[in-house]
């Protein structure tokens, strides 16, 4: 599929980041104008349920088992007070429920990490997987995905005081986190292959890797790490600009989903109505500085 969207706001934040300046660090979600955007999301027509198995057998089970996570600041972050995830993963996922079942509320949640996202669906343990999901050959011979429905890259994020890492050309001889089931140990052979890798599980152990000395850098997706600045990370520069190919996230469905036509032809909807641009600056946008909106991804 054509990949024609160019994340903008993230040259933007990169700017600000490397300029010495604190970008919204820490800012809260707007969480009224979050749950506003969801609750006025559009609701199908029975038709246009019956029209799809994957959606058929949600709406008869009156709820839709999702797998994603819940400690991503920017995409999908709980709020331990109130109870609720929001971000903008969470945000297209809460308003394809409502679309279904009419009510943003009727999930089932599932916690999952990149190396659990694939198995998920194929034990049948959930209907569809959001968690900054990248779109590859090989895991879409396992699964299916819906979308893309954002474009991200590749970073690289050192201590503040780190000096000799300026990109991820310097890497070379450097010990470097990078998180394992991610596409991180691939895009490291290719840009880094000098590098020494180390693996590990969660995006969180990667961070307190790096943050701790045990690794000189953290190489994963750039998005990731604007998410890790956004919650204050001010001990953390990003080194350099973002690189490699286009990094499309996906939603994962099962193999041969007749979901994958169902979530495009909402997705389409919700870029045509606004929703998306809307949803994008809510939990994004508005947390990083940036304030012109990226367009979304070319659907199939």
């Amino acid at each position: 599929m054509s990949i024609k969207a160019i994340l903008k706001p993230t040259v933007m934040a990169l700017a600000l980041v490397t300029s010495g300046a604190l970008f919204a660090q820490g800012t809260p979600i707007n969480a009224a104008a979050y749950d506003a955007l969801v609750a006025q999301g559009p609701v199908a027509s029975a038709q246009t349920i019956a029209s799809s198995t994957w959606a058929s057998k949600i709406k008869q089970a009156g709820t839709l088992r999702l797998g994603s996570t819940q400690t991503s600041n920017l995409f999908s972050l709980l709020n331990e007070k109130d109870g609720k995830i929001r971000g903008f993963d969470m945000g297209l996922a809460q308003l394809i429920t409502r679309y279904i079942l009419g009510d943003a509320a009727k999930y089932q949640f599932t916690q999952v990490t990149s190396s659990t996202r694939e198995q998920v669906l194929i034990n049948n343990q959930v209907d569809m997987v959001f968690a900054t999901y990248s779109i590859t050959p090989a895991r879409a011979e396992k699964i299916s995905f819906a979308g893309p429905y954002y474009n991200s890259q590749t970073g690289v994020l050192v201590k503040a005081n780190n000096k000799t890492i300026q990109s991820y050309s310097d890497l070379a001889g450097k010990k470097v986190a990078t998180q394992a089931g991610s596409t991180g140990p691939a895009i490291l052979a290719q840009y880094a292959s000098k590098a020494v890798v180390q693996e590990f599980q969660t995006h969180q152990e990667s961070l307190d890797a790096m943050r701790q000395g045990r690794v000189d850098a953290y190489v994963t997706d750039y998005t990731l790490l604007l998410n890790a600045l956004s919650l204050g990370a001010s001990n953390a520069r990003l080194a350099g600009a973002p690189f490699g190919a286009q990094d499309p996230y996906g939603v994962g469905l099962p193999k041969g989903s007749d979901g994958v036509a169902f979530i495009n032809a909402f997705l389409k909807k919700l870029e045509a109505d606004g929703t998306w641009a809307k949803l994008w600056m809510v939990s994004i946008g508005q947390r990083t500085g940036s304030t012109a909106v990226p367009t979304p991804p070319a659907l199939p």
